[in-house]
């Protein structure tokens, strides 16, 4: 199973240099956008770091979720839920590929977004931002609409919200 993630991480470093420039342009987009609505308000600045970050890594998500796969290459739908694991050792790999490919997410939702620091909020960002990949990969027939990627990929955003919550604790401590 290490060796199919392996293969599959090292096949989507191709995709970083657009994903990095698209999510750059994002992030340009975002900030000037909020930067006037803020000015407006009288309000400070938003931090810049975290919401580049975001937008980067949504980027690159949406290429090697979406983009980088022919239109018409894969359709159908799996409902049933828990039918990917255990079946062999791709197919588990592809499960612990979902966790990981949302760790990022639900760690930089809650840096970026103030609104996001609740478990239940950055949890459900998680499981309908993975709703509508899996919806537009069935429109599109980019990618096969499984509950099994609904739910790993919520799991990996529920897994990274942890990780904010340890590390944005162990920094108040410190400070």
């Amino acid at each position: 199973m290490l060796k199919y993630i392996y293969q599959d991480l090292v096949s989507v470093v191709e995709f970083l240099p657009g994903g990095v420039a698209m999510g750059a342009v994002f992030s340009v987009a975002f900030f000037w956008a909020v930067g006037k609505r803020r000015k407006r308000r009288g309000e400070e600045r938003a931090a810049m770091l975290p919401g580049a970050l975001f937008w980067i890594y949504v980027s690159v998500m949406l290429i090697i979720t979406f983009f980088s796969r022919e239109s018409g290459s894969r359709q159908g739908m799996d409902l049933e839920l828990f039918s990917t694991w255990g079946i062999n050792e791709r197919n588990n790999a592809f499960v612990v590929e979902n966790v990981l490919l949302f760790i990022p997410y639900g760690f930089l939702c809650p840096w970026a977004f103030k609104s996001l620091r609740r478990f239940l909020r950055c949890g459900a960002m998680g499981f309908f931002t993975s709703l509508g990949i899996e919806l537009l990969q069935l429109a599109t027939q980019r990618g096969f609409f499984q509950i099994d990627d609904i739910l790993t990929n919520t799991l990996g955003a529920v897994v990274g919200y942890l990780f904010f919550g340890v590390i944005s604790t162990l920094f108040r401590k410190k400070g």
